[in-house]
């Protein structure tokens, strides 16, 4: 099973992202990683790619395509693939289509994670990070993990550690604007990569990112089946 995934920062893909890895025995391939891998390895390509990212430009996509398309071909996604952050706007959307025709890899589902924009930016600047163990999961915006309260003071839920914190770039609003920017523009962004896929037929399941993550993680293996 062939899989592209999409969601706003802040929406949990990369959590629901690991479920689908986990049901389906396929690998989650995030395209930094495959940057960073052919850069460490001197590859070819992930020379080229390193040339472009020391001056400070974005990455062509004559090299960013071929560099997933020899990831997706790798032993560990024979049986299929989870891939997560590309395309991310409808240039490339088209790119990459008209690759995987080209090398007859069939694209089965696009997962979009539904998420209105103030939501995900709330959810961003909602983390809270826990002193003793950073996976501690705490956001002031979601119920189901807001930190706990005692004497009056904010807590980690899941230790009761009471020094949380933030991350700089969680609180960056500009950084997250610019971000959010790109993905919710429906012209020749993010959004607009999912409709081409929607127009070109593949069957794009949509679920909403509104619930818990337990409950978005049921409704989405429920679509997948």
């Amino acid at each position: 099973m062939n899989i592209l995934i999409f969601g706003p920062n802040g929406s949990g893909k990369g959590t629901q992202g690991a479920v689908i890895q986990k049901k389906f025995g396929v690998p989650h391939i995030e395209t930094g990683v495959i940057f960073r891998e052919n850069i460490a390895r001197a590859t070819e390509l992930g020379n080229k790619a390193k040339s472009y990212i020391d001056r400070g430009e974005l990455v062509p996509d004559e090299i960013t395509i071929p560099m997933i398309l020899n990831r997706l071909k790798e032993d560990d996604a024979k049986n299929g693939w989870l891939l997560d952050g590309f395309p991310r706007n409808l240039a490339q959307a088209k790119a990459l289509y008209e690759a995987l025709q080209k090398d007859n890899m069939k694209l089965d589902y696009v997962v979009e994670i539904v998420l209105d924009r103030d939501t995900a930016k709330k959810r961003i600047m909602g983390r809270r990070l826990c002193a003793v163990d950073n996976n501690h999961p705490n956001n002031i915006y979601i119920d189901a993990i807001k930190p706990a309260v005692k004497d009056g003071k904010m807590v980690c839920r899941v230790c009761g550690c009471d020094k949380l914190t933030t991350r700089a770039d969680d609180q960056d609003e500009a950084a997250i604007d610019k971000r959010h920017g790109i993905y919710y523009d429906t012209q020749t962004g993010t959004l607009a990569a999912v409709n081409f896929f929607k127009e070109k037929g593949v069957h794009v399941i949509s679920v909403n990112g509104l619930p818990g993550v337990q409950e978005v993680s049921e409704e989405l293996l429920k679509k997948l089946q």
